[in-house]
């Protein structure tokens, strides 16, 4: 017997093999697929697909046999793969000076007569193991048989690229949750933590002014007040971050049937508005089945939006309503500045602002948006806008109706 030998480039051809993680792997429908094709083509009871590692040769997949691998220094693939562009047939074990007095050709069930292998390389030519069909009689594969077994071959070789493909694909985006998971966890904890220090400033601020106004004189209250403006600007935008980040456990919050209407007015209550203005509610009031929660929470957004972008004496909103097949479709249109057509695409972005400033001259954060598509979207729904400048804006979104 001939031991097989080892590939002038055994370190470079292991390290390739490793890095597919797929040694010891469970058995896997695509690849059962073709090992059960490659048996039937050339009429041969066993059909393997094998990975050649440092000590043995491990079966992928097989046909025919309930061994999971065999020592390398007796295998028949281990000498295929030295040769990797061509197709090694054995006919008689028993004649052939490599394999005469092999222990896996004589003297065990199922002893190897007949070997036909075809090596299977990575994308770089690299031999990582075979796809064979074994017989225990002598036996001899013809032209169309190997050329077919060829072409199994090469599909077992995109079958391996894909799966690590997919496994690379699979690990970035475990890494990328592992992250977000932190960053979330980092950001409430940040958030929760600054806000407290935030309201004393702002409170400390009125104290200073109103005990010590006299003393500081005019420019000193006014160094005050930007000091209490930006602590409340900076409030505004960790809130902001909060409820982003904790939009996802919104979404999850139970569907109840709530009148619209009563709704709408809620939401109203909540914004305490001080500006003129005129909210016309749907015509129609209806009674839904949503998860009030993020519904609230989008509407609030939407409202408070066109509340702040808008440099109209009469601020005037309009709020719609319709069903559609398996669908709630909602509107919010104001008569507010607009949104330049180049800038809509970036409006639902996180942290991305544009080149607006409010109704009191303040700058956006980019996070109430993009929150309301992070919600719509874990409800199943869209949401998109048409604007116009100085003109207004309409904000369409859908929600899932369940």
């Amino acid at each position: 017997m001939i031991h097989p030998p080892v590939p002038v480039n055994e370190e470079e051809r292991l390290t390739a093999l490793y890095a597919l993680n797929i040694l010891n792997t469970d058995p896997e429908e695509e690849f059962d697929n073709i090992t059960e094709l490659a048996s039937y083509i050339s009429g041969m009871p066993i059909s393997l697909i094998t990975l050649v590692d440092e000590t043995r040769q491990w079966f992928k997949s097989k046909i025919g046999t309930n061994i999971c691998d065999t020592d390398r220094d007796v295998s028949f693939c281990g000498h295929a793969i030295m040769e990797p562009q061509n197709f090694m047939e054995v006919e008689d074990s028993h004649k052939d000076i490599r394999f005469h007095d092999n222990p896996l050709a004589n003297g065990r069930e199922k002893a190897i007569r007949y070997y036909g292998g075809m090596t299977l390389v990575n994308s770089a030519g690299v031999p990582l193991g075979t796809l064979c069909v074994i017989d225990t009689k002598p036996n001899k594969l013809n032209e169309n048989q190997i050329k077919a077994l060829k072409a199994l071959a090469k599909q077992v070789e995109i079958l391996i690229e894909a799966r690590h493909k997919n496994f690379l694909l699979e690990k970035a985006r475990q890494d990328l949750d592992d992250h977000n998971v932190l960053l979330k966890d980092f950001a409430g904890v940040v958030s929760h933590d600054m806000k407290m220090p935030l309201a004393n400033m702002v409170l400390t601020a009125d104290v200073i002014k109103k005990k010590y106004g006299d003393l500081i004189g005019e420019e000193g209250v006014k160094y005050l007040n930007q000091l209490k403006k930006s602590g409340l600007n900076l409030s505004d935008y960790i809130t902001g971050v909060l409820n982003y980040y904790e939009s996802e456990k919104l979404a999850k919050v139970e569907i109840e049937e709530i009148d619209l209407h009563n709704l709408l007015e809620d939401i109203i209550d909540l914004l305490g508005i001080e500006e003129d203005c005129e909210i016309n509610f749907p015509k129609k009031n209806v009674n839904i089945r949503v998860n009030r929660s993020a519904l609230e929470q989008i509407l609030l957004n939407l409202i408070s939006n066109s509340l702040k972008y808008n440099d109209k004496e009469k601020i005037v909103i309009n709020l719609g309503f319709k069903e559609v097949p398996d669908y709630y479709v909602f509107t919010v249109e104001d008569n507010g500045i607009g949104v330049k057509q180049e800038e809509q695409e970036l409006i639902f972005k996180l942290f991305s602002t544009l080149s607006i400033t409010d109704r009191k001259g303040n700058n956006g954060h980019g996070i109430g948006l993009s929150t309301v598509k992070k919600l719509v979207t874990n409800l199943g729904g869209t949401v998109k806008i048409e604007s116009e400048l100085k003109k207004g804006t309409k904000f369409t979104f859908t929600i899932l109706a369940t």
